[in-house]
């Protein structure tokens, strides 16, 4: 069988002080991949110090990480695709590993979990919000990764050219995983070293920003992947509301025959609406997610598994 094609793809910004190392470690590491850096919008000399440590410089203009995996994804051909950042924090001697993984076991992602060898290197609140995170997609696909964050990762091609990449920022990495865990595609995980940052590189997250951006794909994730739950959910609550304020009304009317607080009935009946509404449009919902999944499973199933022909 062929060697695969190998390509490590590095999503850049202002990454001047890091990215000669980063490059030099995954040349050396997979000497026959070709590298692949994708700068957004540098404002210092990422695009010529990557281009002198020996690799194929690209342009993504659209300002976001997410955006930038897009583009590398839709232009980059290969059989195994290797992902990590420009940031040298993530241990390029760990590259053939993750991708002997892939090919041993026809797997489509195999996650580099980050073994922190400082402090340093993880950022406040990170741990918490990636451990939240976990969790979250544990309950709702039945299994998740030890480090749902992680940008270190390596792809199969199926998994690349039928992953619609919709995320323009950092939390690309969550909907990576979460298309990984929906279509119960064959995954792993190896415990990599991650390193700080070089002298003069700086991290682009923001701790709050971040945070609230956990959060709010916590509940995208919800809404879009399991409409049922989420939207019964709502219904639920409301109905649970409406059935608070009716029992006094109800005791009330069976001992009078009167309904002496008409605008708390018609409240409780806007309440029961609105409530049978969110649980129909759950129903209707989960019909349609149903049927995108397939469409997607039908696009994965398109290609090759890698090691077989891919």
């Amino acid at each position: 069988m062929t060697q695969p094609r190998i390509a490590v793809l590095l999503p850049c910004y202002n990454e001047e002080a890091a990215i000669a190392q980063t490059v030099a470690g995954f040349r050396a590491a997979l000497p026959g991949a070709t590298v692949y850096v994708y700068d957004n919008n540098s404002r210092d000399r990422t695009v010529e110090v990557a281009r002198a440590a020996g690799a194929v410089v690209r342009r993504e203009r659209i300002q976001g990480k997410g955006n930038v995996v897009r583009r590398m994804f839709a232009d980059v051909d290969a059989d195994v695709y290797v992902m990590a950042d420009g940031d040298a924090t993530y241990d390029a001697a760990s590259a053939p590993a993750l991708v002997a993984r892939l090919i041993e076991e026809q797997a489509d992602m195999i996650v580099g979990s980050r073994i922190s060898q400082v402090q340093e290197s993880y950022r406040r609140g990170h741990r918490f919000g990636n451990a939240l995170l976990t969790g979250m997609l544990a309950r709702l696909f039945g299994r998740s990764f030890t480090d749902i964050l992680s940008g270190y990762r390596v792809f199969s091609r199926r998994f690349v050219k039928s992953f619609p990449s919709l995320s323009a920022g950092f939390e690309i990495e969550t909907e990576i995983s979460v298309h990984a865990l929906e279509l119960k595609m064959p995954v792993a995980e190896i415990e990599t070293p991650y390193f700080a940052r070089p002298e003069g590189s700086a991290s682009k997250l923001s701790t709050y920003g971040d945070g609230w951006r956990i959060l709010r794909t916590i509940v995208t994730l919800y809404r879009i992947e399991r409409p049922l739950l989420f939207f019964g959910a709502i219904a639920a609550v409301l109905a649970v509301v409406a059935f608070a304020l009716g029992v006094p009304l109800a005791l009330t009317y069976l001992d009078t025959g009167l309904v002496p607080r008409f605008p708390t009935a018609i409240l409780i009946t806007g309440l029961m609406i609105v409530a049978a509404l969110c649980w129909f449009a759950g129903l209707i919902l989960d019909t349609v997610v149903r049927g995108r999944r397939e469409v997607r499973r039908l696009a994965y199933l398109a290609l090759p598994a890698p090691g077989n022909g891919a």
